[in-house]
């Protein structure tokens, strides 16, 4: 009688852990994830390995960076406003209110996704992986209706967050952070976080930005980093593109560098790795955002 009773005592109490188990899992789906967005829109890519393609941008709010060149320190903090492209390429947007609901940034890419006209999807920003949490839900749905690759544009500073969407990842563009240029160091962030993209079997280049004050000896050391991962990644060097007077937020001079300055740093980084290519960013000159 008394074996039966702790049988019960038992059960009753592993039905307390279900019911407990069922009720917290309810409760995490009452939290309705959100993005701060920047815009959504359909264009060409403009650097690195996917350059010329169409893609579905999806460009997040937020970052943790203040690197000297950037182009785009509107997308820094988190807006109360986004836009949104109603038809791809069109430039016809929306206006609407942050931060987005998964099912509403779902509904704007699909109605992105015109058939055969996209070849992937961009994350961009600001830096995506900030919205890990969000993206861990939001990518194996998107990717199921669109059938598109995601691409994710990253600082490559942040390989716990990595980790949280590795699985839905197609290609990622590394942007290595030269101090002498960004004003940023994150050497060892860099290579763990290249590794861990290796090691998945992603679709992998390093996008490097380069301005007449760039120290050949952090290029060397940038080459040397990758190809401890592995040669055969590519490198793009990407001039840097130099900011009209309204849209500079730093008082650091950024120049783009001289034609025998990138020739020789082509030269200096192909003794470590297989592939450096010297691309500028083509989208501003297709005026493609």
């Amino acid at each position: 009688m008394e074996q039966e009773a702790k049988n019960v005592l038992v059960v009753v109490q592993n039905q307390c852990d279900r019911a407990a188990i069922y009720h917290l899992m309810i409760a995490k789906t009452r939290v309705k994830p959100t993005a701060r967005l920047v815009e959504v829109f359909s264009a060409i890519q403009g650097e690195g390995l996917n350059v010329g393609t169409r893609q579905i941008f999806i460009r997040f709010g937020l970052c943790d960076l203040r690197c000297h060149f950037c182009d785009s320190p509107h997308t820094w903090n988190a807006p109360s406003m986004c836009k949104i492209e109603r038809s791809p390429g069109l430039r016809d947007f929306e206006i609407h209110s942050n931060p987005v609901p998964l099912p509403i940034l779902i509904e704007w890419v699909e109605r992105q996704n015109l058939p055969s006209l996209h070849d992937s999807i961009s994350l961009t920003g600001g830096e995506p992986l900030l919205h890990a949490p969000f993206l861990a839900q939001f990518l194996p749905i998107v990717r199921s209706l669109t059938h598109l690759p995601i691409y994710l544009e990253t600082g490559g500073h942040r390989p716990e967050e990595l980790g949280l969407i590795l699985p839905y990842l197609d290609s990622v563009g590394m942007d290595l952070k030269l101090p002498s240029v960004s004003g940023e160091t994150y050497w060892t962030e860099h290579k763990k976080f290249l590794q861990i993209c290796f090691d998945a079997n992603l679709e992998i280049f390093v996008k490097i930005i380069v301005s007449q004050k760039t120290e050949p000896a952090e290029l060397e050391r940038s080459a040397m980093l990758v190809a401890a991962v592995s040669q055969d990644i590519p490198i793009f060097l990407q001039p840097v593109t130099p900011l009209a007077d309204p849209e500079k937020f730093s008082q650091v001079p950024v120049t783009a560098p001289t034609p025998d300055q990138v020739l020789g740093w082509q030269a200096l980084m192909k003794q470590f790795v297989k592939s450096v290519r010297v691309i500028p960013q083509t989208h501003k000159m297709l005026n493609q955002m």
